[in-house]
């Protein structure tokens, strides 16, 4: 039977009202998230710095959220098995990833292949960026900058990391492809053992982050000779950049985010974004970041997809240039 102009009114009015009430449901939706705990997977060991901001994250946003929320370390093949794992959860905010740049900018032109696409996955927020800092084995390595390259373009210099893919196996490259010395790339399984091998003397030393590498510092085992960031690191402010050193093509920032599977509705993301920007921005959490040696970013949506764009091309040419190699 065909419809009445009475029936194709009715239908129409409630369309109408559906569309009206959208954006109020929407905001129910958004005001009740999470109903259920939340899971931040970290794509790399415990101990870094990434998984020590998870951490003060996943505390602040379980007062917040009145949740659990749990992190879980899936670490492995330079961040890509942890990132697997959130790429294929189900698209609710309930399982985020919290990592580094890395996986995104540096591991697509360095693994032939890999278990997820990038674009299975979708920016949340680019929370904060650190540089690293160079130290070498204070007994052993050489007293400065100036030196240690003089002795890499020699003997040759072994440099550790906290793995294949890694923001300290990057920075190995660098200091390679800019200075011309000849550096051996050591990866290890996280960060706090590649400042271990440091301080054995297993290798010459390491670009590595600057809040596990500064206790040794401070103790006289390691010095330190640089640090990557555009500016001093406010923990050493004594340790001069490799800018100011001469060598400005050595400067790297490590940036640390947050992503969601690629099918997680926007509302969903925005709540999450402005959730761990509250807590984040609270004194405690500038705190800690600043004992992180961090610096805030807060780049959310189309700028995070922008800056991540912007660090893969360059990285795209590093792997080119110095034929960086996963393994």
């Amino acid at each position: 039977m065909a419809p009445t102009r009475f029936t194709r009114r009715l239908c129409i009015a409630a369309t109408l009202a559906c569309a009206v009430a959208a954006p109020g449901l929407a905001q129910a939706q958004d005001a009740t998230f999470p109903q259920r705990p939340v899971r931040l997977v970290t794509n790399f060991p415990p101990a870094g710095p990434a998984d020590v901001l998870a951490r003060a994250v996943a505390e602040a946003l379980q007062g917040l959220w009145k949740q659990p929320v749990v992190v879980e370390n899936r670490a492995g093949a330079g961040g890509n098995l942890g990132a697997d794992v959130v790429a294929k959860a189900a698209p609710d905010g309930l399982t985020l990833l919290f990592g580094i740049d890395t996986t995104f900018t540096i591991n697509p032109h360095l693994y032939k292949v890999m278990p997820f696409k990038p674009a299975d996955l979708k920016p949340v927020l680019v929370m904060s960026s650190s540089g690293l800092l160079l130290g070498v084995n204070a007994a052993q390595g050489p007293k400065t900058l100036k030196a240690l390259v003089a002795e890499g373009t020699t003997k040759g210099v072994t440099f550790s990391s906290a793995g294949n893919g890694s923001p300290g196996h990057l920075a190995a490259e660098l200091f390679a492809e800019v200075t011309q010395a000849k550096v051996t790339h050591v990866p290890y399984k996280g960060n706090a053992p590649a400042v271990q091998a440091v301080l054995a003397g297993e290798v010459t030393g390491g670009l590595l982050a600057t809040p596990g590498m500064l206790p040794h510092v401070k103790a006289g085992k390691v010095a330190a000779l640089a640090v990557t960031s555009h500016q001093r690191s406010k923990l050493a402010p004594e340790v001069p950049t490799v800018a100011e050193l001469g060598l400005p093509l050595l400067e790297q920032a490590v940036y640390y985010l947050v992503m969601a599977p690629a099918a997680t509705p926007e509302p969903v993301v925005q709540q999450v974004a402005r959730a761990i920007t509250e807590v984040l921005q609270r004194p405690e959490g500038q705190a800690r970041l600043a004992q992180l040696d961090m610096h805030w970013e807060g780049l959310a949506g189309a700028a995070a997809g922008k800056r991540l764009g912007e660090l893969s091309a360059r990285y795209a040419r590093l792997v080119k240039a110095t034929d960086m190699k996963a393994d």
